[in-house]
């Protein structure tokens, strides 16, 4: 065997190895979140000593997960052992503008982590273990389990919060038009909507338990919002011109899927249109969020992401017709339909 097959297959060998302790990394990041590492560095450099002591933690261990942490980008640790905030360090602090911190304690919750651990069980059956772990299914879960509703929904529009401004800088809403956003949460991307195009209206349209949080009653928009109350597979707000759905299909299968675009079909406007915002997938075997995204969805709703055939597919069951795919600078894509 010559020495660069060797080299080859070492490659391989830590590769595989590497990514077999991958799990170990989301965990590191939930103790530094837990432990408000990145608030405690907001102000300066600090050693991994003065950084338990603040945090109440074992120094040794601490400075060691760290060490870790800053492998990935989300610490720096200089050559006198004293710990930094990077770029992505600083989307952990309490203060960030863009507050990671609530995604990663989601993402990391055990709502997350447990159905992942029996991802061999949801290929073989074609279904999440969620139901057989927690006892019913994730949006379920949720309203019975307040904690669980709050952490899921708070990382949900902080997440938002990262997209909204590409979104709406990237998507000319017509003048005049009202738009309903489906499953809109309490409201983060409708009021970006409305705060950038002065002459649209707006319907906020989720479950009563979400929409009741809603984040709208700001003296710029008075007037040009409502909120209701609903399930998007019952009856969808009538008579507008678009129909938002963002990070609404990747959770749902096919069918389901179907059934809401459908119901957005049905309820539109003449003329109307409907944008779906979720990532899209693309072809070929590079690195995607896309990609990663896709088994989160698999393993906790029986949803998935979708490549653009993907969508025109489920377009036309729901008498649409894909009209454009507008990419975003973020992982997001406003994919446009109208009627077919």
């Amino acid at each position: 065997m010559s020495q660069a097959q060797q080299n080859d297959i070492g490659a391989a060998v830590r590769q595989v190895l590497g990514d077999s302790l991958g799990y170990l990394y989301p965990a590191a990041m939930r103790v530094a979140v837990s432990l408000g590492i990145a608030d405690h560095l907001a102000e300066g450099a600090k050693s991994a000593e003065e950084l338990a002591e603040l945090s109440k933690a074992s120094a040794d261990h601490l400075r060691r997960v760290l060490r870790f942490l800053a492998t990935r980008g989300l610490f720096e640790e200089d050559a006198e052992g004293a710990f930094h905030l990077t770029t992505a360090g600083n989307l952990l602090r309490a203060d960030s503008p863009l507050a990671m911190a609530s995604v990663v304690n989601l993402l990391t919750d055990e709502m997350y982590w447990l159905p992942a651990g029996r991802l061999d069980d949801t290929v073989r059956k074609g279904t999440t273990a969620f139901p057989d772990i927690f006892g019913s299914s994730l949006f379920d879960y949720l309203e019975q389990h307040q904690d669980s509703g709050q952490t899921f929904h708070t990382a949900l529009d902080d997440l938002s919060a990262t997209e909204h401004g590409p979104i709406v800088a990237n998507y000319e809403f017509p003048s005049g038009s009202t738009v309903v956003d489906v499953g809109g949460g309490q409201g983060g991307l409708l009021r970006a909507v409305l705060e950038a195009n002065p002459e649209v209206t707006g319907v906020l349209f989720d479950r009563d338990v979400v929409v009741k949080g809603h984040r709208l009653d700001v003296p710029a928009l008075d007037g040009r919002w409502r909120i209701e109350g609903g399930s998007f597979f019952e009856a969808i707000p009538s008579g507008a011109d678009v129909y938002l759905l963002k990070r609404i299909l990747h959770d749902w299968n096919d069918e389901d899927s179907v059934r809401i675009l459908r119901g957005c079909r049905n309820a539109m406007a003449e003329g109307g249109r409907v944008l779906v915002i979720d990532t899209v997938v693309p072809l070929g075997n590079d690195p995607h969020p896309a990609k990663l995204s896709d088994i989160a969805m698999m393993i906790v709703f029986d949803g998935k992401e979708r490549t653009e055939a993907e969508l025109r597919a489920l377009f036309a069951q729901a008498d649409l017709r894909l009209e454009r795919v507008i990419a975003t600078p973020g992982s997001v894509s406003v994919v446009e339909a109208v009627a077919a």
